[in-house]
């Protein structure tokens, strides 16, 4: 870990001298599980950004924490660093449901953590939560929804998303039975009835929120924002190119464990797409949608030059008849019904 670390700094300061023309407003340390690190090494990646880019000093800066392997010590540590949102991962608040999903941590271990990060200054916490897991019911995940809430300071952000076999994964190879799509369906209409009663809005699909504690690192995925990611896999959106850095740590860590290089950075990336015209339409609107305010007809004219009705006649028209859109003002939004079926809505944008 400490060789990555060290390979990881060596990436951001090469990329950053390219980048002194941005101001970083948001950061987000994850996915997976990097409170695995030594929180000194977390600072230490920190620190490697504010001297490779400019941070403005209001950014939102995130890390992913998952209960068991974070103490308070850790907690304080990076609350002092700068870190001021936390995103927990505790999937649910019901033990036989965290054994079938193989977590390493009990409900208890959760209130523990959370509690720590309270403590430790932090107001700006999200529980990420799943919904058609295995052993799960109507009753369990409304259990797990309330306990969360009753709380002397209840999160502040809820990400609440349905369990997706991924290929490659011991469920892809031994799947368990799961929950249907009708009790599934019923999951994500509880959540909002839940959560809109106890004073969240929700402001995306999956995402839940009290006012003014929007998760802006995500929302600049949605709203097609420019963004870097730094380490193995990770993913960027510059200047209407996506690209990926390579996955194979050992090539990885090979090319970084000398002198910082910005050669070094630029090797690293595979899968670069240079974005037609059309499909950064077709993102502005499949990746606009997720967000229940919509997208904006004006936006997207400012943007491309052309009015989004032309681009994609008579498809709006339709899916409002149908119920799946609404028209509020300039901005096209799904209904609680499009909501449901989003991905059907979306593909309706898609050229081919």
């Amino acid at each position: 870990m400490e060789a990555y670390v060290s390979c990881l700094c060596r990436e951001i300061a090469a990329t950053g001298r390219s980048c002194q023309d941005y101001e970083v407003q948001t950061v987000f340390l994850g996915g997976g599980t990097p409170s695995i690190l030594k929180k000194e090494q977390i600072c230490r990646i920190l620190e490697t950004l504010r001297r490779a880019f400019p941070v403005a000093r209001d950014a939102e800066i995130t890390i992913e924490v998952n209960p068991g392997t974070v103490d308070a010590d850790s907690l304080a540590a990076y609350h002092a660093a700068g870190i001021n949102r936390l995103s927990i991962g505790v999937q649910s608040l019901q033990e036989e449901e965290l054994r079938a999903l193989g977590r390493i941590h009990s409900a208890g271990d959760f209130f523990r953590t959370y509690h720590a990060a309270v403590k430790s200054g932090f107001n700006n916490i999200n529980v990420d939560l799943m919904s058609a897991i295995p052993k799960q019911t109507v009753e369990s995940y409304q259990d797990t929804l309330r306990q969360l809430l009753a709380m002397d300071r209840p999160p502040a952000h809820i990400s609440a998303y349905s369990l997706i076999i991924e290929e490659g994964t011991p469920f892809y190879e031994n799947t368990p039975v799961l929950p249907d799509e009708e009790m599934d369906r019923a999951l994500y209409k509880i959540t909002n009835d839940i959560l809109k009663e106890a004073g969240y809005h929700r402001y995306e699909i999956s995402n839940y929120a009290r006012d003014g504690f929007e998760c802006r690192h995500n929302r600049v995925y949605w709203e097609r924002g420019e963004y870097l990611g730094f380490g193995i896999g990770a993913a960027s959106l510059m200047r209407e190119t996506r690209f990926s850095n390579i996955r194979d740590l050992h090539t990885y860590m090979k090319l970084f464990s000398g002198e910082q290089s910005e050669e070094a950075a630029r090797q690293l990336r595979q899968e670069v797409s240079h974005l037609t015209v059309q499909e950064q339409m077709e993102e502005f609107m499949f990746l606009g949608l997720r967000l229940t305010e919509g997208v904006s007809e004006k936006r997207f004219f400012k943007t491309f030059g052309q009015e989004l009705t032309d681009v994609y006649p008579g498809i709006a028209e339709k899916l409002i008849r149908e119920g799946l859109l609404v028209q509020e003002g300039d901005r096209l939004k799904l209904t609680e019904f499009g909501l449901d079926v989003s991905n059907r809505v979306m593909a309706e944008f898609l050229f081919e």
